[in-house]
């Protein structure tokens, strides 16, 4: 028995650390790492605040019509005369029509219009291959600034002249780059309509 006797006593006999002290230790690691986080981070926050206004950019693509037709339609579903040869397939010189709303704080400055691998540059006068303008409103309302502005809230088309032929039926990556750097990307199926 005696045996038995000294291995409950060896189990008794081990002493702890008493419940409040635990406590006290575990509040300390707290508010050690609490300092050190908020040390951290102080510094952080008062270097990446915002100055001045902010320049939130949104655009929304709402719609395209590249159709193989002598007609398109524009933003806001009145028809113009596209100049395209119906039945060939979009090919260079013809016209493809984007429709694009801008959900920004400020006006938002078109800088770069990609459409497949073909970078279209912006025009207020007659347009070549590889070029594009700004419809705002109905037939014949081409946006005549030096830069391709669109206000906040405002719903253009977009109008490229193609710059190469595009095979029917094909998806093509529509990418908008604005003057501050903001990147919009969209599909346009060739041959159809949307929106």
């Amino acid at each position: 028995m005696t045996k038995l006797q000294s291995k409950q006593n060896k189990l008794t006999s081990r002493r702890a650390v008493a419940p409040v002290i635990a406590t006290l230790l575990l509040v300390a690691i707290a508010v050690v790492g609490g300092s050190i986080v908020f040390v951290f981070s102080q510094g952080f926050f008062s270097s990446a605040q915002i100055s001045g206004s902010p320049n939130i950019e949104s655009l929304k693509f709402t719609g395209y019509d590249a159709s193989d037709g002598t007609t398109l339609l524009n933003h806001d579903g009145t028809v113009f005369a596209a100049g395209n040869t119906a039945g060939n397939g979009l090919i260079a010189g013809e016209v493809v029509s984007v429709y694009v709303q801008s959900n920004s704080v400020g006006k938002l400055t078109l800088s770069e219009v990609r459409l497949g691998g073909t970078v279209y540059n912006y025009t207020s006068a007659a347009p070549a291959n590889g070029d594009f303008q700004v419809l705002t409103r109905g037939p014949g309302t081409i946006l005549t600034a030096s830069a391709a502005e669109v206000q906040p809230g405002q719903q253009v088309s977009i109008i490229m002249t193609l710059d190469e032929n595009i095979k029917e039926g094909r998806d093509t990556q529509l990418k908008l780059t604005t003057a501050n750097g903001a990147v919009f990307v969209g599909t346009v199926i060739a041959g159809q309509q949307s929106g």
